[in-house]
């Protein structure tokens, strides 16, 4: 009789468990409980000392948000890229519903926001915090529900979330610039159309976009845009080869596949969760109710529960009453409302954008609190309205 050995079977295990692209959410959510209890235990001062700890130029807190997400803009630019040129957004029919459902779950979370803080306008900037969705945390919960859900609303969910990213970008790019250097910004610029000539003349070496992206990396940096959108600006000028018709594209297709499946571990299984411990380390000392109901906080909380519901579903039902699009295959429409939940959970780039947003401390840690519990609702009450979803559709099949 064969026997199998438990370290294969361990192995096998974890390759599974990296192979499946729920996992970076799982981690994720792994690493911010973590963060909360490391900033609530005896050894917070610890931690939150070692984030300022400088490394050269930066503290060690900057290089992760600095340096390393770049790397997460990086593929999310060549993941926005990829969809455009061959996947799930290839044609305008396909970009209609998911991108109509992303602009409307932009829009109403960021509009609640205002209303909540109009008479401060410090906390004004915070207004685009609310409108980001987390794709990682997001497909997370969706795959706990397993084959209750129809894989049309994974694609849905997908799509909509890499066009949010996108806004997300855009947004960063256009409302959170700081001190504009115009001398390194024109460096950055050169730089930048430098890439885009390597691809139009048709170079495929990798390193050598690399190597330039880090030039741009250091002049943005300095120059007061935000660096990590180099990685996104580095993204779009990497080549691609349409594959359009192919079942799947393998890594080896081009530059950009070789480039987007080279990142996609590392990104989702250290970079986001390291990204999450540094960031989501909130002290609960002295918190009291009336933190938890200030303007800040319950415009994060009240925007991405209630405004990413109301832009989303309010979106897909008013495009698919209208008769511009239909349904995802096979969903109902208790399946699409927690869907929209879902898109509430706003954690990474939330955090991201908070950050930016706001230099001071206090306003930083209610970011924080709002961007916790809203994303907790939001996942839980997705959750539970896709499993009511599921069942109603397998009754009425039965």
């Amino acid at each position: 009789m064969l026997s199998v050995r438990p370290e294969g079977r361990i192995s096998s295990t974890l390759r599974q468990f990296l192979n499946n692209e729920a996992s970076g959410g799982f981690v994720l959510m792994a690493a911010a409980v973590l963060a909360i209890i490391t900033a609530n235990s005896p050894v917070s001062a610890i931690y939150f000392a070692a984030l300022h700890i400088h490394l050269g130029p930066l503290s060690l807190q900057h290089w992760i948000n600095d340096a390393l997400m770049a790397l997460f803009f990086l593929l999310v630019g060549l993941e926005i890229k990829r969809e455009l040129l061959d996947g799930q957004l290839s044609s305008w029919s396909r970009r209609l519903l998911p991108g109509t459902a992303a602009a409307g779950g932009m829009l109403v979370p960021a509009l609640i926001y205002v209303v909540f803080n109009a008479g401060n306008a410090d906390a004004l900037r915070g207004w685009a915090i609310p409108s980001a969705t987390d794709i990682a945390f997001s497909l997370g919960v969706l795959s706990l529900l397993g084959p209750c859900v129809p894989a049309s609303l994974k694609i849905f969910l997908t799509a909509l979330a890499i066009i949010d990213d996108l806004g997300a970008v855009i947004v960063i790019a256009l409302f959170y610039a700081t001190d504009l250097n115009l001398v390194a910004l024109g460096g950055a610029v050169i730089v930048a159309a430098n890439l885009v000539a390597f691809n139009r003349i048709g170079v495929t070496r990798l390193w050598l976009y690399l190597m330039i992206g880090s030039a741009l990396w250091i002049l943005l940096l300095q120059s007061g845009v935000h660096a990590t959108i180099a990685g996104v600006i580095l993204a779009l000028t990497i080549p691609v080869r349409r594959t359009r018709g192919a079942p799947e594209a393998s890594p080896s297709v081009s530059p950009l596949h070789k480039l987007e499946h080279m990142l996609q571990k590392p990104v989702a299984f250290l970079v986001v969760p390291l990204f999450g411990f540094a960031n989501a380390g909130v002290s609960l000392a002295g918190v009291t109710l009336s933190v938890l109901v200030e303007p800040l906080t319950l415009g994060v909380v009240v925007g991405l529960v209630a405004g990413k519901l109301i832009g989303v579903f309010g979106t897909v039902a008013l495009m698919v009453r209208s008769g511009l699009a239909d349904l995802p295959t096979g969903a109902n429409w208790a399946q699409t409302l927690g869907l929209s939940f879902l898109c509430g959970i706003g954690f990474t780039m939330s955090l991201f954008i908070g950050l930016l947003a706001f230099d001071d401390p206090a306003m930083q840690e209610r970011v924080k609190f709002g961007i916790i519990a809203g994303s907790l609702v939001s996942g839980t009450a997705g959750y539970a309205v896709l499993k009511l979803g599921a069942r109603t559709s397998k009754a009425a099949r039965a």
